[in-house]
């Protein structure tokens, strides 16, 4: 039998053709006619005016902290419940993070902590410049409420929004809206295992077109529009390449039917691993639509009588990929030092959570194969 994957890219013939197209254009890099095409669709997908297309989802939160002014000195808020690069690109520009804890309605920040946090700072004068809020496992976050409490303490708003291209969320205004459309801007990721792909990519979404074009400059190393090369900032070498840009185009055009599928994955798995002792799945926020990214389930072995790390090891001894949910950055040892306001609901969720093969390439059959080495695992 295969190996069945996580999250493997699902790619198909218009993504071969217009990855051809592109490649016999001679248009290879670093910009181009798809590049541009490409952010102009995504900036509609997000329902943002404004896009540019960057290397990975964290070089534009890397380009988005920076554009902003983000640097040494300042302090950031991000969702400790989160991969790495989150965290890293606020380290990258000097700032330092302060880690908080996620609530239970959808594994998202808890608004109620990050109000409790920026309350207290005020208080002693020392308010966090931004916040950097990462929508988890294709879930918004509470905006409604993160939103508001960002205006009220005056904090810049960032939406790490990798994970939930296609999903929905809801703003202060009540009104339901694509994930990308919350704070100053917002940045997705394409990398190989997200709901669409560019092999290595990302976009950096927003209204502000001068910080997008902010942005720009930075990504393709701040070179100033003369016929030498002048420089009077600091760049990178961030920029999308245009071939890379084709593949997304196709990738993004088969975006409804990968979200339909990923969703349909996820409700197999609750209506055929729901009935199992000591089993639950990622909750569905009130305030938006999930694009189901990855299907995640938790096991209390209190009562199942097995754990998590047993049902990821018979899997793996069938060759199949599941993983962890996220460890929390404030138990990394790289954040050892680093702030933290935290009450145990992310500890937990990764003591006990497992992503499940979730990719919208899975057949029913591959999918049944991976519930009934689940079911096996669980006492008779």
């Amino acid at each position: 039998m295969t190996r069945i994957f996580l999250s493997p890219p699902d790619v198909g013939a218009t993504e071969r053709e217009l990855l051809l197209a592109a490649f016999d254009s001679n248009w290879i890099a670093p910009v181009g006619p798809d590049l541009t095409a490409f952010e102009a669709e995504l900036a509609t997908t997000a329902g943002m005016p404004h896009a540019v297309g960057v290397s990975s989802g964290t070089a534009g939160l890397h380009l988005l902290l920076v554009a902003l002014g983000i640097g040494a000195g300042d302090e950031v808020i991000v969702s400790t419940f989160t991969f790495a690069a989150s965290a890293n690109a606020v380290v990258y520009t000097g700032a330092s993070p302060i880690f908080l804890d996620s609530e239970a309605t959808s594994w998202n920040l808890d608004p109620d902590l990050l109000h409790e946090l920026l309350d207290k700072r005020r208080r002693t004068g020392n308010v966090p410049k931004a916040l950097l809020c990462v929508d988890l496992y294709g879930q918004c976050a509470d905006y409604a409420r993160i939103v508001r409490i960002c205006d009220e303490f005056d904090v810049l708003l960032i939406e790490d929004a990798a994970e939930a291209l296609g999903a929905t969320g809801t703003g202060p205004n009540g009104v339901e809206v694509p994930a990308g459309s919350f704070g100053r801007a917002a940045a997705f990721s394409f990398n190989g295992n997200k709901i669409i792909t560019t092999s290595g990519g990302g976009m950096v979404v927003g209204t502000d077109g001068s910080l997008i074009e902010r942005i720009r400059y930075l990504a393709t190393q701040a070179r100033q529009p003369v016929s030498h090369y002048e420089h009077t900032d600091i760049g990178y070498n961030y920029r999308l390449s245009n071939l890379l840009a084709a593949l997304g185009r196709g990738q993004l055009m088969h975006l409804p039917d990968k979200i339909a599928r990923r969703r349909a994955i996820t409700a197999a798995y609750r209506q055929q691993l729901g009935d199992l002792p000591g089993v639950s799945f990622a909750p569905d926020a009130p305030w938006g639509r999930s694009n189901c990214w990855l299907s995640c389930v938790l096991i209390d072995d209190a009562v199942a009588g097995v754990d998590r790390h047993a049902v990821e090891k018979a899997l793996a001894a069938e060759d199949i990929e599941s993983r962890p949910l996220w460890k929390p950055m404030h138990q990394q040892p790289v954040f050892r030092d680093a702030d933290s306001l935290v009450t145990g609901v992310s500890d937990g969720l990764f003591d006990r959570g497992l992503c499940l093969p979730s990719g919208s390439s899975l057949s029913s059959d591959d999918q049944a194969r991976v519930i009934g080495i689940i079911r096996d695992v669980w006492p008779s």
